[in-house]
């Protein structure tokens, strides 16, 4: 599948810079920062929630654990989990599991966690599971630019 028409047409829109770091087919993130040889701190993963108001996107580093009580008290919404089987409703041109953290290109709020921010670069699942996009966080921050900063995650076993 490659990178998504979604992800593909905000990069353009944005003029990012980036590069496709390609990788043998993974199921989780864990694994796929461990073929893909990335820090996990710098894999961002999505997560979709969703409330009575609809779809939310939450991006977290792939090595965090999401604390919903502390989105619920930052945004004022009781958001719950998306089962898997919806996301391909959502995120028509990518595979489940592999959802690139541009919510905001799929019409929905997206919650940008902190800790991505103090990252030097970022990498995040392009539509399938053999592609990341790399990039700065400088660009990172420029694509996500629409998303809201908020912090609701903590490393895992912390």
């Amino acid at each position: 599948m490659s990178i998504s028409a979604t992800l593909q047409d905000c990069l353009r829109r944005k003029g990012s810079q980036y590069d496709i770091v390609h990788h043998a087919h993974t199921h989780s993130t864990s694994e796929t920062a461990e073929v893909a040889h990335v820090p996990g701190d710098r894999l961002a993963k999505t997560v979709l929630l969703s409330d009575e108001r609809g779809y939310v996107a939450a991006v977290l580093p792939s090595t965090f654990r999401l604390e919903m009580s502390e989105l619920w008290e930052k945004t004022g919404r009781h958001l719950e989990l998306v089962p898997e089987a919806a996301l391909p409703d959502v995120f028509t041109d990518c595979e489940i599991g592999a959802v690139p953290p541009v919510g905001m290109a799929y019409g929905m709020k997206t919650y940008l966690d902190e800790s991505l921010t103090m990252q030097p670069d970022v990498y995040f699942e392009a539509g399938d599971h053999e592609d990341l996009i790399h990039m700065r966080t400088d660009q990172f921050l420029d694509l996500m630019d629409k998303a809201e900063r908020v912090s609701f995650a903590h490393r895992r076993g912390a």
